[in-house]
């Protein structure tokens, strides 16, 4: 089953919203209370993540009070006083890693605050995050995401503090900073009110298991390309029967791997 949630529309009663479950591609109407979603970002160098979580979809976001983002600073929890939070591997090797202390008197100070949903570390060897675990995250309340560097985490954070593991892919990154904006980001623009067309989102790749067709504006003729008259038709079931054979050709080119997981309908 995946589920979703994606609406901006007001309604009579003042800090109410209606928000649209999305189970399965259908979508369901729910009147609720207005929430906000809160992520703290745990990591060695914030200054990596602050712009991208201030402008965009992501800070408008914020400004809108839907989502609240917070930026902890590992040094600032070390418990020495040049602020190293690292130090060198038990068995040798090149590189550092992150002592225990700095995570957990940071992410047991804020579990002491209120109640998360998940503690997600980013790292290579995680869970490969996709379009459907982005869906799932933004129906979370509270959320951790642990930005390592170095080396990684001391495996022990990862045994006790540790809920989840994410990877956005088959590569290495300086830091986990990165990593946590594009977790940010995927989430942040699925929740109420965060885009200015709420259908924008479950038109996107990946949310119904395909690639997205193409997509073309004005004009309708460049360098003597011309936009598929179907699009322009008005003939609206045409133009979804187009766009969803589009979308099937495009990723059965690009992506068959993606054609194993579609439902048997489809």
């Amino acid at each position: 089953m995946v589920i979703t949630r994606a609406a901006n529309i007001p309604v009579a009663s003042e800090g109410q919203c209606t928000v649209t479950l999305f189970v399965n591609g259908r979508g369901f109407p729910w009147l609720c209370e207005e929430f906000a979603m809160r992520i703290d970002i745990v990591c060695p160098l914030p200054a990596a993540i602050e712009s991208c979580i201030s402008t965009g979809i992501v800070g408008r976001g914020r400004e809108r009070g839907l989502v609240e983002i917070v930026l902890h600073n590992l040094h600032d929890f070390a418990d020495n006083r040049y602020g190293h939070i690292d130090d060198e591997p038990y068995g040798g090797g090149a590189g550092m890693v992150i002592r225990c202390e700095p995570v957990f008197a940071c992410i047991e100070s804020l579990q002491r605050e209120r109640s998360y949903d998940e503690v997600i570390y980013l790292t290579p060897d995680g869970e490969r995050f996709t379009q459907a675990v982005a869906n799932e995250l933004s129906l979370a309340q509270n959320l951790i995401l642990l930005a390592g560097r170095y080396k990684g985490v001391d495996q022990r954070v990862r045994d006790l503090l540790v809920t989840r593991e994410l990877s956005i892919g088959d590569y290495v990154l300086s830091g986990g900073e990165l990593a946590a904006a594009v977790i940010v980001d995927a989430i942040v623009r699925l929740l109420p009110g965060a885009m200015s067309d709420a259908e924008s989102a479950l038109d996107d790749s990946f949310q119904d298991g395909l690639l997205s067709a193409p997509v073309y504006t004005r004009p309708a003729v460049f360098r003597g390309m011309e936009v598929p008259p179907i699009l322009r038709s008005g003939d609206h079931a045409a133009i979804r029967r187009w766009r969803y054979e589009q979308a099937l050709a495009r990723t059965k080119e690009r992506r068959p791997d993606l054609l194993n997981s579609l439902p048997s309908e489809q």
